[in-house]
Formats: C-alpha cells, sequence, structure tokens
C-alpha cells in the first residue's frame, strides 16, 4: 500500500511538472531568457535563491526529469563555478540517491523475484564490483544518469555505498559542465560567441568524454596491476604462447612490424589445424569422395568398379600431405621471418614474465611488454562409464592410432553430429566401415536450417551411415566370447536402452579450450568454456590478450587468423589505438559432400532473434555446370532485408559451395548487395554462376509490375 501510494505521488508530480510548463525552463532557450531574473533573485537572497535552486534540483534528479544537464548550466551561469559546482554536485547526487531510493522500495523484490536466477551473474558482480561499475557509469556517461539510478536501485548495493560512489564520480563532469555554464551567463552579443573562453568552456564537453575514459583506464590498470612489480625493461616486446593458427599469425604480424617477438610452442608446429584437423581431414575426405566416385563411375558413363586400396597407404598419404604443408608453418620458416622460436610450455609468471619449460626440463624466463596465449582447443571426451576401458580416439588421435591398419575399422561408432562428426562418418563409410553415427540432439548439424540437416542425413545415409538422431550415450561396455572381446556403446532411446557392438569408438563431440597450465588462475584471469576476453581480446590485464579457439567465440582456423591481427595489433600499438574485433561476416563451411557453407544469418538464427528478411533461392539442379559435372544437387540460399538487396545471410548446399561462398562473403564484408553481384560477368560455364542466378531471383521477384505494365503498353504502341 505505501509502495502504490510513493508511485502515485510520483507520477503526481511528473504530471504536475509538466502541466505547469516547468519543461520550457529546463531548455537552453528558457534559461538563457530567465537568467536576468534569477540574477536579480540572487542579489536579493543569495542564500535562499541557492536552497530553492537545489531543491528544484534535487526534484528534477528524482524524479528523472528531462534537464539536467541544463540545471547544472544554469548552476554555473547563476552561481558561479566555485558554488555553482557545490551546489550541482550536492543537488545532482541527493537527487540520484532518491530516484535509486525509490526505484530499489518499488521494483526491487519484484525484479528480482521475477528474473532473480537470470539476473544471479549480475548481482554476483555487483556485490563484487558494484562501487567500481558505478565509478566507471559515472565517469564517462555511457548511459544517461537517470537509467543508472533506477537499474542500480535494483542491484544489491548499498544506499551509502551509491552515495559516495556518485558525489565523487559525477563530480568532475558536474565541474566542466559548471564551468561551461558561466561562459553561457557572459554571452551578451554575437562577438561573445567566439570568445577564446566561451569555446574552451564548450570545448571542454565535447573533449571531457574522452578524457575521462583515459583516466577510467588508467584508474583500471592501476587497480589490476597493484599487486605486482613491473619490470623496470623488458626482454621482448610480444611473447606468443601456442604456435597454432592464431599464434604463428600473431607471430607473423608483430615480426613483420620488426618488433622482438618470441613464440613458444610446447608440440607440434602448425597447431590442430596442420596436425590433427583441416590438413588430414580433408586428405582423408578427397581419398573417400574418389572411391564413391569409383563406385559410383557409371554415372560419368563409365565402368564402375569396386575400389581396390590399402587403408595403410590412405593414412600414409595423409601424413604425406601434413609434411607437404608444414614447412609453411615450420620453425625455420618463422626463424627466417624473424621471429625467435621456443619448444617448451609457456607458463604465466606475472603479467610480464613468462616461464618457458624445455622438454629437458631446463626453464628460463622472460620479460615482455604483450602477451598473446593462443592456446587452442583440444577434443571433448564425455565422462562415459566404460569409455575409458574400451578405449577410444579423438579427431587428434585417430590419425597416428590408425597409421597401420590395413583396414579402416570393420564396425566404426562416430559419437557426435557435428561437422566433424559428419566428415568423418562419411569418409570411414565410403572407404569400407559399417558406420553408426550417434547424436543426442533431434538432427545432425544442429546450427543449420533443419532442411540443410536432412538434407546433410541423407548424404551420408545414401554412403551407409546408419544416423542415428535422438539417442543419449549412456555407458561403453566390454564382454568376452572365447577369447574375443566384444566391444558396445549402450544408447538410450525412446526410453529403452540399445546395445551398438563397434570396434573403434570415435569421439567427435565438439573442443574445449586449453585453459590449465599456462598459469591463468594464479593470476586471476577469468576463464568460463574460454578465456573471458573483452572486445579488444584483452584479458583481465589489458597486456595479455588472448586469441584463437581458446578465446572463442568461434572455432575455426580462419576466424584465429581474423582474431591474430587484432591481438597482434593492439599488442604491440594499443597505447595509440586499439581496434575491437570485428565479427559482423563469419563464413563456416562442413566438407561433406554435397558440401554445406554459410556466412551471416540462417533462417533458424533470424527466426530466433526475431528478425525480419526475405527468402531468395536458387536449385543447383539448373545449373548448367552442375548438370555436366553430375552435381546436379544442392541451392543457394540467401535472406536479405525486406525490399531490399542488401545481404543478411547465404547458406550454400552443393559441390564446393565453401568456394562459391566466397562472393557473398566479400559482398557482405563491403556492403555490395544482390545487385551488384547480378551485374558482375560470371564465367560460363562455372558453379559461380549459381551466385548470379540467385541474385537474378531476387530481382525478378523485385520487378517493378507497374512501370513493366505501362513499358508493354508502350511497345504495344510502337507496334501500331
Amino acid at each position: 500500500m505505501k509502495s502504490l501510494a510513493l508511485l502515485a505521488l510520483v507520477l503526481v508530480l511528473v504530471a504536475g511538472f509538466f502541466a505547469l510548463g516547468g519543461a520550457k525552463w529546463l531548455t537552453l532557450a528558457g534559461l538563457k531568457s530567465g537568467l536576468d531574473q534569477l540574477a536579480a533573485w540572487k542579489d536579493a537572497s543569495p542564500a535562499l535563491l541557492g536552497l530553492a535552486f537545489g531543491g528544484v534540483y534535487v526534484l528534477v534528479a528524482a524524479l528523472s526529469l528531462p534537464g539536467a544537464a541544463v540545471m547544472t548550466l544554469a548552476a554555473g551561469a547563476i552561481f558561479g563555478l566555485f558554488w555553482g559546482s557545490v551546489i550541482a554536485s550536492f543537488a545532482a547526487t541527493l537527487g540520484a540517491t532518491l530516484a535509486f531510493w525509490s526505484a530499489r522500495y518499488l521494483l526491487r523484490d519484484w525484479v528480482q523475484a521475477g528474473f532473480g536466477e537470470r539476473l544471479k551473474p549480475v548481482n554476483e558482480g555487483i556485490a563484487r564490483d558494484g562501487a567500481f561499475y558505478l565509478f566507471t557509469l559515472r565517469l564517462v556517461p555511457l548511459f544517461p544518469f537517470f537509467l543508472v539510478n533506477l537499474l542500480m536501485g535494483l542491484m544489491p548495493i548499498r544506499t551509502l555505498t551509491f552515495y559516495g560512489v556518485s558525489q565523487i564520480g559525477m563530480l568532475a563532469g558536474t565541474l566542466v559542465y559548471v564551468n561551461a555554464g558561466t561562459q553561457l551567463a557572459q554571452i551578451d552579443s554575437l562577438g561573445g560567441i567566439v570568445s577564446p573562453g566561451v569555446l574552451l568552456s564548450f570545448a571542454l564537453l565535447g573533449v571531457f568524454p574522452l578524457l575521462a575514459k583515459a583516466v577510467l583506464r588508467w584508474v583500471q590498470r592501476r587497480r589490476v596491476y597493484a599487486r605486482w612489480t613491473r619490470p623496470r625493461s623488458y626482454d621482448r616486446n610480444l611473447i606468443v604462447i601456442g604456435a597454432g593458427a592464431a599464434g604463428l599469425v600473431t607471430a607473423y604480424i608483430g615480426a613483420a612490424v620488426k618488433a622482438k617477438v618470441t613464440l613458444v610452442e610446447a608440440h607440434k608446429m602448425g597447431g590442430d589445424c596442420l596436425n590433427y584437423g583441416c590438413v588430414p581431414s580433408k586428405a582423408l575426405i578427397k581419398s573417400a569422395k574418389l572411391a564413391s566416385q569409383m563406385r559410383h563411375a557409371d554415372h560419368y558413363g563409365l565402368s564402375a568398379t569396386a575400389p581396390q586400396f590399402s587403408f595403410r597407404q590412405i593414412m600414409a598419404r595423409v601424413h604425406a600431405v601434413i609434411a607437404a604443408v608444414a614447412p609453411h608453418d615450420s620453425v625455420e620458416r618463422y626463424e627466417s621471418l624473424g621471429v625467435e622460436v621456443l619448444q617448451g610450455y609457456g607458463r604465466l609468471v606475472d603479467p610480464w614474465t613468462v616461464e618457458i619449460t624445455a622438454a629437458d626440463g631446463s626453464t628460463q624466463r622472460l620479460t615482455t611488454r604483450s602477451i598473446v596465449i593462443a592456446a587452442g582447443a583440444q577434443p571433448f571426451v564425455p565422462p562415459l562409464p566404460g569409455i575409458e576401458e574400451v578405449g577410444y580416439v579423438t579427431s587428434d588421435t585417430l590419425w597416428d592410432a590408425f597409421a597401420k591398419l590395413d583396414a579402416p575399422p570393420a564396425r566404426l561408432v562416430v559419437l557426435g553430429g557435428g561437422p566433424i562428426g559428419c566428415e568423418l562418418a562419411q569418409s570411414f563409410a565410403r572407404l569400407g566401415s559399417a558406420v553408426t553415427q550417434v547424436e543426442m540432439a533431434p538432427r545432425i548439424m544442429g546450427r543449420e536450417d533443419a532442411e540443410v540437416s536432412e538434407l546433410a542425413r541423407q548424404a551420408l545415409a545414401r554412403d551407409g551411415v546408419d544416423v542415428r538422431t535422438g539417442h543419449k550415450a549412456l555407458r561403453c561396455e566390454s564382454e568376452d566370447h572365447g577369447g574375443v572381446t566384444h566391444k558396445y556403446l549402450v544408447v538410450e532411446h525412446g526410453g529403452a536402452e540399445q546395445r551398438i557392438e563397434f570396434d573403434a569408438l570415435i569421439c567427435a563431440v565438439g573442443r574445449a579450450a586449453r585453459l590449465k597450465g599456462y598459469g591463468l588462475e594464479d593470476l586471476g584471469i577469468p576463464t568460463e568454456r574460454t578465456v573471458v576476453t573483452n572486445d579488444y581480446l584483452e584479458t583481465l590485464y589489458p597486456n595479455i590478450y588472448a586469441a584463437g579457439d581458446v578465446a572463442g567465440p568461434y572455432q575455426f582456423t580462419h576466424t584465429a587468423s581474423h582474431q591474430a591481427w587484432y591481438a597482434a595489433v593492439n599488442a604491440l600499438f594499443g597505447h595509440f589505438k586499439r581496434f575491437k574485433v570485428d565479427y559482423s561476416v563469419i563464413p563456416s563451411a562442413t566438407f561433406i559432400d554435397p558440401e554445406v557453407a554459410r556466412v551471416g544469418l540462417s533462417e533458424q538464427d533470424a527466426k530466433e532473434k526475431g528478425i525480419a528478411y526475405e527468402l531468395t533461392r536458387y536449385g543447383i539442379d539448373e545449373l548448367d555446370r552442375a548438370i555436366a559435372d553430375g552435381a546436379a544437387h544442392g541451392f543457394v540460399k540467401v535472406l536479405t532485408v525486406p525490399g531490399k538487396d542488401r545481404i543478411l545471410g547465404v547458406t550454400i548446399v552443393g559441390e564446393h559451395a565453401a568456394d562459391l561462398l566466397a562472393e557473398f562473403v566479400l559482398a557482405m564484408k563491403h556492403g555490395l548487395g544482390l545487385n551488384k553481384i547480378l551485374g558482375t560477368i560470371h564465367t560460363y560455364p562455372t558453379l559461380a554462376e549459381a551466385n548470379k542466378y540467385a541474385a537474378g531471383e531476387w530481382k525478378r521477384a523485385h520487378a517493378p509490375q507497374r512501370l513493366l505494365a505501362w513499358v508493354q503498353r508502350y511497345h504495344a504502341w510502337r507496334r501500331g
């Protein structure tokens, strides 16, 4: 009842303010028109006017009325810099505290009761560092102050803390506005507008946010580094931990701009992509595709034949491909570029010191201005009972584990329905394994649209993969029959258990960032599923960065390289200019047959986010080159802004889809619409024409029908 009465009072006061025309006095024009009268009142009774002005200011701030900035200018114009600052500072803080208290009294219990679980991380952060967060908002007004007052009232921060931090945090901005107000009062002619004092005072209004940000960043650094002793000099400009895609590109850029760079790698140069991921998997996919084409050679007018091969030789080729690519990422190459490469484990001792432990146990410590953590990720192995006993391989270990097999595993279970699981399942099925793919979700490739998932399932099924979606892995078991060990994966589906026998089990359920062993926990650097970074890839410590899979949010080699540019430039030149990472256009591809490639929004994404779109679709089965190649399947699907040709997202399913996607990636990156793609000459006959024809479908759907009707009449008239 009391809260309702308070709410009613607030509404009455706000309504009365506007009904009595109070809003006109909280504008610059209103302030200028009343300055003479206010000056007269001040001369007659300065103390009384000061109390009255302060009271009105408190009321304006407490009721969150527009015009607090004008009130601050007025304080300077009427009372001068000193007394204007005193009155405005205390009045603003008192009013803000009343607004804070009102929000707490009226809304906090209701908000916390309804959204408490979602707000739990925010509440914990405010309870821990609320004063600093509030000081940040007060110093750099990213949000209107009245919103800060109301939102803070909903959070677990003490009233006295709110008052004290607000009093201090708003003081600098108050001084700038009051000073500008003192100059406002002195403008009595056009010449006064361009006087140095006025120009300087109002220039401070624009410069202050930039200065405040610089001060705030300095305060944050002081706070973070308080418990550490900074070196007087540094051995290196940059140390990079991890020689995968992110680490290699970071080190390369650092050396290219003549910084002294050390790259630390504990295992193999080139990281996961070269040694376990992109390179070996694509080599295997190529061999498997050729085997499939031989079985279906009659489709091309040739005699179909069962491919004869040694699986050991296929795996030897995989390793030969890795060896052929390896020189691009080798120690020798990077040392020739000017990078110092150290083999060993890097661990952060403090924000500027890295200890490197070599394989022989020897250690050395290097100091550095900046550090980039590019430790990558590793396959996640689900904690299934019995999995260690029956044995398994991952996308990292299968290349060595299968290297000496004369034939692929006869019965293979692939656990996981994501891109890696799908690629491996199809490849081994094409090479002769009886593959069962187990996925807990309702469909494979769940990040894609439902129709894409279904096409992928059909493609895998055609190659013999037994795709079992909606099957939850429970445990692994083994039994001995006549001296022969039989291994089983037990799954649950529809409330019943099933046993799937296998000779080999591949775990492909995702990858987890490598977060242990680098000293992150010793420095207090927050980690969740990845290393926590800001928009500049900075960790808790502004001189320590993270890039690649260890930083997320994407686990793509090309994204790791993309992040590496930002990490390197910010680490070496961030004291001049920092750059936020641009994630606006991120392509991805799954290299099954047919390939699936996407950039930007899918239909699924757009619907989940409530983003309006138009859909344009072109079937590749109509494309001349696809028909000639025997690859007339798939589609190009483009999402655009309703009524416009601006591209929101593209999904391509078909032969060489990942290559075809590049044109749309370029278009989206540089703001080119479908009209530009339609107006570009595409070589005939190529698969790339599919992109042009998709743009043509959009153009046809947006043809100006009224104009065309008049044109038709014109042509009829011309014929007589």
